[in-house]
């Protein structure tokens, strides 16, 4: 049971660190829009290349970074906290995650900026490597699935829930909403390891 808890919450973790209502924006505005055929082609190899991404970063994340690039996972948390803040503040000063003209043309958005940086992006790349030390292996990469297949579900479905948010005017405050939440789990990212840091630094 308490295994069970555990996944429940970490899950729920990494599909709001996901953030799967700029996945659903982003998909729901291309002009001209996908059809259904395609909207779940590109969402499911989107979902499928960011999985084997966090992936591979929750089996192998801490000896890359120490012994490849020598980064400690605080360096991590902040450098992508700062990342993670300014796409947030995008969302509440302008109203959207993304640039229109990035959009479309003909272009294959389902791995840049679909797979990453948006779905394994900052946060999610760093809590797949910092919570195996926590909460094991097994736990952390169940819970990866479950959040990469719910954001699977809500984008493949972004055309219509984007109508349906349309037709509310719900959009823009959603949006400004979600990127205040994105800007706070930032901040949270860039103290934490901020704190971490200043563990390691040596008391005279």
């Amino acid at each position: 049971m308490e295994h069970l808890a555990s996944l429940g919450e970490l899950s729920l973790y990494f599909l709001a660190a996901i953030n799967p209502a700029s996945k659903i924006f982003l998909l729901a505005s291309v002009d001209p829009p996908y059809s259904r055929k395609e909207l779940f082609h590109i969402s499911a190899k989107a979902s499928l290349t960011a999985f084997l991404i966090l992936v591979v970063l929750a089996v192998a994340g801490q000896f890359i970074l120490l012994k490849i690039f020598s980064v400690n996972l605080y360096s991590l948390k902040i450098a992508g906290g700062i990342v993670l803040f300014t796409v947030g503040m995008k969302a509440v000063s302008k109203g959207r995650f993304y640039e229109q003209d990035d959009l479309r043309a003909n272009a294959d958005i389902s791995i840049v900026p679909l797979a990453a940086p948006l779905i394994a992006g900052p946060a999610t790349i760093a809590a797949s490597i910092a919570m195996v030390p926590i909460n094991g292996l097994r736990i952390t990469l169940g819970a990866v699935t479950i959040a990469i297949a719910a954001n699977l579900l809500l984008m493949s479905a972004s055309r219509h829930i984007g109508k349906l948010l349309e037709k509310v005017h719900a959009t823009g405050p959603i949006i400004r909403i979600t990127g205040l939440i994105v800007m706070a789990m930032a901040l949270q990212m860039i103290l934490n390891g901020a704190s971490e840091w200043i563990r390691t630094i040596p008391v005279r």
